[in-house]
């Protein structure tokens, strides 16, 4: 009697597998996600160099360059926040 209660609860662990593999996850991200999150962070990473560089900078004209980078840095950070659909279209994903 006790092998049939556990080929019952074996059963069922395996139905409940498969009907997880059928229902798409929640947390699975599509490629054009992920790879607006990695142009993100690779952004973020670039603001934080820029941002040390411009503390050891002392020529001014090395300075306009930094800054000049860091607002470019931060236009497309705030172009990626506030509307990841608009540098999606302008990312090529393939």
């Amino acid at each position: 009697m006790a092998r049939g209660w556990e080929s019952k609860a074996v059963a069922d662990q395996i139905e409940e597998g498969e009907s997880r593999q059928q229902q798409p996850s929640k947390t699975e991200v599509t490629k054009e996600q992920r790879v607006l999150k990695e142009r993100l962070d690779s952004l973020k990473l670039s603001k934080s160099r820029l941002l040390q560089q411009l503390e050891h900078a002392r020529h001014p004209a090395h300075r306009n360059v930094l800054l000049n980078g860091l607002k470019a840095v931060e236009r497309e950070i705030e172009e990626i926040v506030v509307d990841p659909n608009v540098v999606a279209s302008r990312t090529n994903f393939d």
